[in-house]
């Protein structure tokens, strides 16, 4: 039996810099932290040639026999199909799916979807893949075998983990520099985040669709606010390196503002009402996670007034995730051949030296 988790994720600023439209003309950047809300695939062997997904937060499983044939388009369960022709393996196996989060919530959800079965099948036919290798190739599963409008930044911040400052090059390369905090700071910084679900869960693709439409075509100021957005990025980068709290919740504002500028669909009354709020209750700044239209509100806010915006949040029914940050990124947390039988798997023996014997080199 295997079984591979995987995060989601937050952006604090440079979002939209990460689709092609915008970086392969500029250059892109993104400041994002991975969280512990994760994903999850446990992975069995089967007998009868036959590959079964099961998805628990959809509610639908599919069997299928020659993976090759069958039709992308139009499936429920389209990612890991997805992966599974990108693979091209000739396996017989269960894949059980399932996440903390729902999907549509602006976290990368479907990048950690994808990313986490990838990592999955790799690690069962031992085929080992670096992180870069398992961002890049599931942004190009996502962009080019699913035909979505996605940047690069969720699968990314998904495959690392950690706090981390990704650039995208107009090449196509892709550089991840960690952000190394004082363990303090790191932890301050965490302390002053608070997310809220809006209640409104959805995919973001045709979003990012009209994003890139305006982005390629210069059109309604959206590479304006791309270029403010980037330059905003930059400076919250510099603030967190010098420990600059405050100073970074209030980049945050700006970001919100500029990228509001990028679409009109970004944000709605109802996001405006609860960010209007947030500040008026003592948050110094936030934005709303992913694309926009809906998901959760991010928000910065000292510790000593986040009650007053919890309360504030709580009247109007809008309920708080807690989190931290996950600092692995993908990774398989159970690979144990002894439960199934499965040749395939493998496990990792520790040795622990016992007192009264001599300790094992």
């Amino acid at each position: 039996m295997l079984i591979v988790r995987s995060p989601v994720r937050i952006s604090f600023g440079g979002g939209g810099t990460d689709l092609p439209a915008y970086y392969e003309r500029f250059g892109g950047l993104v400041l994002s932290a991975a969280i512990n809300k994760y994903f999850y695939t446990v992975l069995s062997s089967r007998s009868d040639g036959r590959i079964q997904v099961i998805s628990s937060d959809l509610r639908v499983f599919e069997t299928w026999h020659d993976i090759a044939t069958v039709n992308l388009r139009g499936s429920s369960l389209e990612i890991p199909l997805a992966v599974l022709k990108e693979m091209n393996c000739d396996i017989a196996v269960d894949l059980f799916l399932a996440s903390e989060i729902p999907p549509g919530t602006g976290l990368g959800s479907s990048a950690s979807v994808c990313v986490n079965i990838l990592k999955t099948l790799s690690t069962y036919l031992q085929q080992p893949i670096s992180k870069y290798d398992l961002a890049e190739r599931s942004f190009h599963i996502a962009r080019h075998l699913l035909g979505k409008h996605v940047g690069k930044q969720d699968e990314y911040a998904v495959a690392f983990g950690g706090l981390n400052f990704i650039s995208f090059e107009p090449d196509g390369s892709t550089l991840v520099e960690p952000i190394d905090l004082n363990p303090a700071v790191l932890t301050e910084f965490q302390g002053n985040l608070m997310l809220f679900f809006t209640g409104s869960a959805h995919h973001s693709w045709s979003i990012l669709k009209e994003q890139e439409f305006s982005a390629r075509n210069q059109t309604g100021g959206t590479v304006d606010a791309l270029h403010e957005v980037k330059a905003l990025g930059l400076r919250m980068r510099s603030a967190l390196q010098q420990g600059d709290l405050r100073e970074l919740g209030m980049l945050m504002h700006e970001g919100w503002q500029a990228k509001r500028r990028i679409s009109t669909k970004i944000s709605t009354p109802r996001i405006d009402e609860l960010y209007t709020l947030a500040r008026q209750h003592g948050a110094l700044g936030g934005k709303i996670t992913g694309a926009g239209g809906g998901g959760f509100l991010l928000l910065y806010c000292e510790p000593d007034l986040q009650s007053n915006v919890r309360e504030a949040m709580r009247y109007q029914d809008v309920h708080e995730m807690t989190f931290a940050f996950d600092m692995q990124g993908a990774r398989a947390i159970v690979n144990d051949p002894f439960i199934n039988r499965d040749e395939r798997s493998g496990c990792t023996w520790t040795f622990v030296a016992n007192a009264s014997v001599a300790p094992i080199v």
